[in-house]
C-alpha cells in the first residue's frame, strides 16, 4: 500500500501544492519562489528518501513569512495523510546531526498529538534573506498539522546556517527512522489502540 499524499493549500496569501511518497527515492522538486529559504522541504528529502514535490506562491512582496509557513502547513497535513493509521510504523525516531562545529538532536514521537521544544542559540536576524526565526515557526507549522511531537536541541555550534540547516537535517534523519516499517509489529504502536490522525 502506498503512502503518498497530495494537498492543495489556497488562501489569499499563499497558493500551496505539496505531493510527498513517504517510500520514495529520495528525489524532490522544489518550487517556492524564495530559494534562499532554509525550509524543511529544501532540506529534508535526500536526508529522508521520501519524494517530495512542493509548489509554492506566496505574497513575497510583503514577506517570505507566509510562504514559509502556508508550505510547512500543507507538509505536516500531507505527512499525517500519507501515514494514516500508522500501523506497523517505528513510532519513535531520534538523530545527532553534526555540521561541521553545530551538532543538533531531534527526536520525533508520531504520538498523534501536536507538541514542540525547540532550543536554539541566538542567532543573527538574516542568513542571507531567510529570517531565523522562521525555523522554530516551521517546526511549529509541520507539528501543528502532523500532529506528531518533536524535540529539538541545539548542543553547540556558531555559524548561524550551520546551526539552522543543522536542525533541518537531524529532523528528517529522525522521521526517516520514525516512519520505518518495523516488521515485528502489526498493529498500531501504541497501548491505546491509536495514534490519532
Amino acid at each position: 500500500m502506498s503512502r503518498s499524499a497530495r494537498v492543495a493549500r489556497t488562501t489569499k496569501e499563499s497558493d500551496v501544492l505539496v505531493e510527498l511518497e513517504v517510500d520514495g527515492s529520495g528525489t524532490s522538486t522544489i518550487d517556492t519562489e524564495c530559494p534562499s529559504s532554509i525550509t524543511c522541504s529544501t532540506r529534508s528529502p535526500g536526508t529522508a528518501d521520501w519524494t517530495l514535490t512542493v509548489r509554492t506562491r506566496g505574497d513575497l512582496e510583503v514577506d517570505a513569512h507566509h510562504t514559509v509557513e502556508d508550505t510547512s502547513l500543507a507538509f505536516g497535513q500531507a505527512l499525517r495523510e500519507a501515514l494514516g493509521d500508522k500501523a506497523g510504523v517505528t513510532r519513535y525516531g531520534n538523530a545527532m546531526i553534526p555540521l561541521d562545529e553545530a551538532l543538533t538532536l531531534c527526536v520525533v514521537d508520531l504520538s498523534g498529538r501536536p507538541y514542540l521544544v525547540h532550543e536554539e542559540p541566538e542567532l543573527v536576524e538574516l542568513i542571507g534573506t531567510y529570517e531565523t526565526t522562521l525555523t522554530r515557526h516551521i517546526f511549529e507549522s509541520i507539528v501543528a498539522t502532523a500532529n506528531i511531537t518533536v524535540h529539538v536541541k541545539v548542543q553547540s555550534g556558531r555559524n548561524a546556517h550551520h546551526i539552522v540547516e543543522s536542525q533541518f537535517k537531524a529532523f528528517a534523519r529522525a522521521l526517516r527512522q520514525a516512519v520505518a516499517p518495523d516488521p515485528r509489529l502489526t498493529g498500531i504502536p501504541s497501548t491505546k489502540g491509536t495514534l490519532g490522525s
